[in-house]
């Protein structure tokens, strides 16, 4: 936990709420805490998540702290969200860019404003923070990335592999939720219901937008930075951590960027920012956002570009669990990535093991349903049983080839990758393969994924039904990690045709036929580095003290549960979604939530997948109480996806509108 701060080098000036004209006449809403005297550098952090009464608690103890120590911090909430006007249609739009590009040159000419801005934000400030650089607004300084990717379609939560992600649907349904949610009128007077009501009107689900781009087309090509590096001309900060879905993107950029103007940091954390985290150890982030800023805003010597270009925790194995707080391990370096110290180790299938020579052979996996039972979360916020549990559970409807003990310990930092030989019997299909640390009493650790979809061997954006019983070559590149296998500990491979819930079901039940002797895991090995033994020590964690919050307790209506009807072989996974009940004092809003997604299959028919996501959301101030209910569901056949939709809007527990959407969408080589 972080220690709270409230001495500061300069006294700070808070502005609850502030509106910014854009060009077009729309006005953004801001928060902003700025030194009291003087003109400074500026921190943007650019959200649709409702700074007056979503993120305000945690906004304040991140820029109140930064504030004291010289900076002006602003928090702004994108065009149709929170207490801004306008409309928002989808993620990441054009029109946001553009906006953020306006809201920079409004920001650089504040008379408090030494003319110089940065943008911080974690997941989708991480996003619009890279976007927006792309565009080279002259102001923008740098951009501190947390949680981000720069492929979205490849390494967000909508497609995984080319494979439809458990995620598309659910995160659709948290969107619509939050967007029906009403401004606050002591902001915006008796403007506040039509900004509303036009909103309601507007709020259609996402999801349906991003089932129809299933391949990687031009749609997800906008915003995706990876399309172009070189348009990206300012110094980057790319944190994540091993326990986040997003933490590959951070290598990657600093492969696609350089090392000159980059620096990678990868903890132990979840999806969260590095002082205040789910899983430990903890950092002092905000001291290290400051030697950033003042290193490429200042001018000072911080000492940060003369450190490791890309530092790691390397993670010690850990019995398999649903839940861990802490990851052990330590901090290691390496001056520029890709680093030519990693070597890169080959280890072949070869009957039920893992060699370092190939031998001829072949192996056939058509995998139950349930394969995928013991895989955790894909966005990884470190609450309870979001984490894989032991993979023998999934390893029985797998294929599995395991290494002989080791003979010493092993560490690797990277991606791995699997180069498969591989024939279907169907036109679709699809592959997960895991690698495994098992210990020697059999337990299996999942060390990290990679999904793919068959048909986009030759590429995401050119999907290609299968030939049966045709041969292909394709790589399966998993999560990079960084992970110490223990002496005396295997390494596993596993293969697997299904891997529900995180990925939908192929149309057919497949049966891969695999080329084992043309098949290779390469390992990124990495041997040890005197360096790391006197790296920086990071500070403790400091943040400034939140905005008061009361969180009354709550449970979720449907916890994180795996059920299973041994009669019908029908399976059931639920994950409870954002159940908070939370008050704000200071702005007399109260904001409770309770949702849940359920995935169902039945064991022999991949045409029984159905997803459903249900969401209730009150908002509850002096002037009454308005109400979000929602429910989605989608199924499928051998050709589409099936989607229904309703939302039904309420005030003071009288129904004012009710929209529902029903799509039948054409499943495209998935």
């Amino acid at each position: 936990m972080a220690e709270i701060r409230t001495d500061f080098p300069h006294q700070v000036d808070v502005v609850e709420n502030l509106f910014i004209p854009l060009p077009d006449g729309t006005r953004l809403a801001a928060k902003i805490w700025r030194p009291a005297s003087g003109k400074h550098p500026a921190i943007l952090e650019y959200l649709p998540y409702r700074k007056h009464d979503g993120t305000r608690s945690r906004d304040q103890g991140l820029h109140m702290y930064l504030a004291g120590h010289g900076y002006a911090c602003i928090r702004v909430d994108i065009r149709g969200c929170g207490e801004s006007e306008g409309l928002l249609y989808d993620e990441y739009s054009l029109q946001e860019q553009l906006d953020g590009v306006d809201l920079i040159a409004w920001i650089a000419a504040q008379d408090w404003c030494d003319g110089q801005v940065a943008m911080i934000g974690i997941s989708w400030g991480g996003f619009n923070g890279l976007q927006i650089a792309a565009r080279q607004p002259p102001a923008l300084k740098t951009v501190i990335a947390v949680g981000f990717t720069d492929d979205r379609y490849a390494t967000d939560v909508h497609y995984i592999g080319g494979c439809l992600s458990k995620d598309n649907l659910d995160w659709s349904g948290t969107m619509v939720a939050g967007m029906d949610l009403p401004p606050d009128p002591a902001l915006h007077g008796d403007a506040w219901r039509q900004i509303w009501l036009d909103r309601i009107e507007a709020n259609d689900p996402w999801g349906l937008i991003w089932l129809d781009h299933q391949r990687r087309d031009e749609y997800w090509q906008q915003g995706s930075v990876c399309e172009d590096f070189s348009a990206i001309q300012i110094p980057v900060y790319a944190v994540s951590g091993w326990a986040d879905n997003y933490s590959e993107a951070v290598p990657r950029l600093l492969a696609g960027l350089g090392a000159d103007k980059v620096r990678g940091l990868i903890g132990p954390w979840a999806h969260s920012y590095p002082h205040d985290v789910t899983v430990e150890p903890a950092i002092g982030w905000l001291q290290e956002v400051l030697r950033w800023c003042d290193h490429w805003m200042k001018g000072r010597d911080t000492g940060i570009m003369d450190e490791p270009a890309l530092r790691v925790w390397m993670q010690e194995g850990l019995p398999p669990k649903p839940c861990y707080t802490e990851r052990p391990g330590r901090w290691v370096g390496e001056d520029q990535w890709p680093s030519p110290r990693i070597d890169w180790r080959q280890y072949h299938p070869v009957g039920a093991g893992l060699n370092a020579a190939a031998a001829p052979g072949k192996a056939q996996i058509s995998s139950p349903l349930w394969v995928g039972m013991a895989a955790g979360e894909i966005g990884r916020y470190g609450a309870d049983a979001d984490w894989p549990v032991d993979q023998r559970e999934d390893d029985a409807g797998s294929l599995v080839w395991l290494s002989e003990p080791l003979p010493e310990r092993l560490e690797i930092l990277g991606a791995p990758r699997v180069t498969l030989r591989v024939s279907s019997d169907k036109p679709l299909a699809l592959v997960a393969a895991r690698l495994n640390d098992v210990a020697p009493n059999g337990a299996s650790t999942r060390v990290t994924l990679g999904l793919m979809n068959l048909t986009h061997h030759q590429g995401h954006g050119n999907p290609q039904a299968l030939v049966p019983g045709q041969e292909i070559t394709v790589e399966v590149e998993l999560d990079d990690i960084a992970h110490a296998f223990a002496a005396g500990h295997r390494i596993g491979l596993s293969l697997s045709s299904n891997y529900w819930p995180i990925a939908w079901p192929s149309p057919e039940a497949v049966t891969l036929t695999i080329d084992t002797g043309a098949t290779v895991l390469h390992l990124p090995v990495r041997p040890p580095r005197a360096e790391d033994a006197h790296l920086r020590a990071f500070d403790p964690p400091e943040a400034a003290p939140e905005s008061p919050m009361i969180s009354h307790p709550v449970a979720p209506a449907s916890p994180r549960r795996i059920t299973r009807d041994l009669l019908e072989g029908r399976i059931t996974v639920d994950f409870p979604r954002w159940t908070y009940d939370h008050e704000f004092p200071e702005i007399g809003i109260r904001q409770r939530s309770d949702g849940f997604a359920r995935y169902q299959i039945t064991e022999g028919d991949p045409l029984s997948a159905e997803m459903s996501l249900a969401y209730r959301v009150d908002q509850i101030r002096k002037d009454g109480t308005f109400t979000h209910e929602s429910r989605a569901r989608m199924t499928c056949d051998l050709t589409h996806f099936h989607l229904t939709a309703e939302t039904v809007i309420s005030e003071n527990g009288s129904e004012i509108r009710r929209r529902s959407w029903e799509r039948a969408i054409p499943r495209d080589h998935i």
